[in-house]
């Protein structure tokens, strides 16, 4: 396939570098235009390009930016981009650390994914964002290996979400459907399927245990388990990019 990949940070170029392994067509985009984008091209095989060119370069886009970001992508950039062309995104909300606060997620009426679908202007399908960029380059496995890791797959356009389950399960993983994207907070930080790289089984039972509609309890919880968890990064030096 061609894959557009707008963003080259950790999960980008991860990505780029799986998805070129496998022979997919990639471009790759940042904020700062293609020519700084050599390293980048040379370490994953991606083709740098603009974000619009990215944005009309294939059969999947992927978006993974700075949630804080996501406002300052053009207004335009899906324009003209087939409407079966699903858009994957990626991110995480990290008020600490990178992202500041933002309003409408502290709130807990909408999810990170729901409120980026709202600025791209586009359906998008949440994968990627609960998996640490070195474990999804390394860690994939063929289908039927006893310790795959479950990946959670969320989106509201059934034809999309196939789609990305079987980009999923190409790159090593086995998707989980986490159902529509107003269910992805299930997979977002502070919650037990975090960067907890568990089984599809696993995984699956988790998902089901929390329930489909997040509880003010349950948005408390993970938003203080969230907190932690960036207090200690910050004190371990951990940057996010």
């Amino acid at each position: 396939m061609k894959i557009g990949i707008i963003g080259a940070g950790f999960i980008g170029s991860a990505l780029a570098t799986r998805l070129t392994s496998l022979g997919h067509s990639v471009a790759i985009a940042n904020s700062r235009g293609p020519e700084t984008l050599g390293e980048v091209a040379q370490k994953t095989g991606a083709t740098p390009v603009t974000a619009h060119e990215a944005a009309h370069y294939g059969e999947i886009v992927v978006v993974t930016i700075p949630l804080k970001n996501i406002p300052d992508l053009p207004k335009d950039l899906f324009d003209g981009v087939p409407s079966e062309v699903p858009v994957i995104d990626t991110s995480n909300y990290y008020p600490l650390l990178r992202d500041g606060r933002i309003a409408e997620l502290e709130h807990g009426e909408l999810t990170e994914s729901e409120w980026v679908q709202q600025h791209l202007g586009r359906p998008v399908v949440k994968v990627f964002n609960n998996i640490l960029a070195d474990h999804l380059e390394t860690l994939g496995k063929p289908a039927g290996t006893p310790d795959r890791i479950g990946l959670p797959v969320a989106g509201d356009e059934p034809a999309a979400k196939q789609k990305v389950m079987a980009l999923v399960d190409e790159l090593g993983f086995d998707a989980v459907d986490d159902g529509s994207l107003h269910e992805s907070w299930r997979q977002q930080p502070g919650t037990p399927c975090y960067a907890a790289d568990m089984s599809a089984q696993a995984l699956e039972e988790q998902l089901k245990s929390m329930g489909t509609e997040r509880t003010e309890q349950q948005h408390a919880q993970f938003l203080a388990n969230h907190a932690a968890q960036e207090k200690q990064m910050e004190a371990q030096g951990i940057k996010l990019k």
